[in-house]
């Protein structure tokens, strides 16, 4: 039976499609029939107990710049969805709680993927908070930052880490974090993608030269890669929690053996698997989605 799917995301006209999950995603419902509407989170809006939003029902296609036909623009009760894809990027800043905090209003009756205070109480680099401060090489990045922004190394005895560390507190209205740098992510930074706790696909992200970061927006190459034993045991670990707290879609940053994050916000690498060769994430998506689904919910 086709559902109805509100897509809560970035403006849909300035997406790159080459490697946006969220429009793979959207291209996947609307293969299996389900109907599309899009709005953004400003268009939240929540009174006597209803959670509305105004955007534009949607039809998507996979061709660059004209990948989005936009229908007229009208608000709507979010309650009367099946289900809401939460997939703004980050920062992970007070509009973004504000949003768990707005959506929270139709759950279970509507299923919020991820889960939005599941998403709100898991930031990403506090979820693997499992980590000792005396690493001496380390490390230094803004706590709810994205996308390899505001990353430093810092060598043993760094005499910049005292300016640094005034930087950041100067900079940055949020704390920051410290992890121990790990040298084998010359070699890459592996993200794992979940999906109900499973892994179901993976690529490798290398740094490009004179960099440590290997996120894509700084030059990171992405190059396919296969799950080692080590990252098995590393999924095995987490999954069942991830599932637990309604998880759907997760993301793992791998490198070497050691786990360094965990992205429940916007989790991205559908189509870079699949460019590679790789499974059909997007369809498992959906699948988990319509699994979900077919267990009862009762009303907000």
């Amino acid at each position: 039976m086709p559902m109805n799917i509100a897509v809560q995301m970035d403006p849909i006209e300035t997406i790159n499609i080459v490697g946006d999950s969220t429009f793979a995603l959207m291209l996947e419902c609307q293969r299996r029939g389900h109907r599309l509407f899009y709005y953004q989170p400003g268009a939240l809006a929540l009174r006597d107990g209803r959670l509305s939003a105004e955007g534009r029902d949607v039809t998507v296609r996979d061709e660059v710049g004209r990948h989005a036909e936009l229908g007229p623009l009208r608000r709507v009760d979010l309650a009367t969805f099946d289900v809401v894809l939460m997939r703004q990027d980050p920062p992970f800043d007070m509009n973004y709680i504000t949003a768990t905090h707005l959506l929270e209003w139709i759950v279970p009756a509507v299923l919020v993927v991820n889960d939005p205070a599941e998403v709100r109480n898991a930031p990403e680099k506090l979820f693997v908070t499992h980590f000792r401060t005396d690493h001496g090489d380390i490390i230094l990045k803004p706590l709810y930052g994205n996308g390899g922004a505001g990353i430093f190394r810092l060598a043993h005895a760094d005499e910049n880490f005292a300016a640094l560390l005034e930087l950041f507190s100067q900079t940055f209205r949020e704390p920051f974090i410290a992890q121990k740098y790990l040298p084998e992510v010359r070699k890459g930074d592996k993200r794992i993608i979940l999906v109900e706790g499973e892994p179901v696909g993976a690529i490798n992200r290398v740094p490009a030269v004179g960099e440590s970061r290997s996120n894509m927006h700084v030059g990171g190459r992405a190059e396919p890669t296969e799950l080692s034993d080590r990252d098995r045991e590393i999924c095995a670990r987490i999954g069942p929690d991830l599932r637990s707290r309604g998880l759907i879609f997760v993301g793992i940053d791998v490198i070497g053996d050691w786990l360094t994050e965990i992205n429940v916000t916007s989790p991205t690498g559908i189509r870079e698997v699949a460019r590679f060769g790789g499974a059909d994430i997007a369809a498992a998506i959906v699948d988990a989605i319509e699994a979900r689904l077919a267990t009862p919910r009762s009303a907000p």
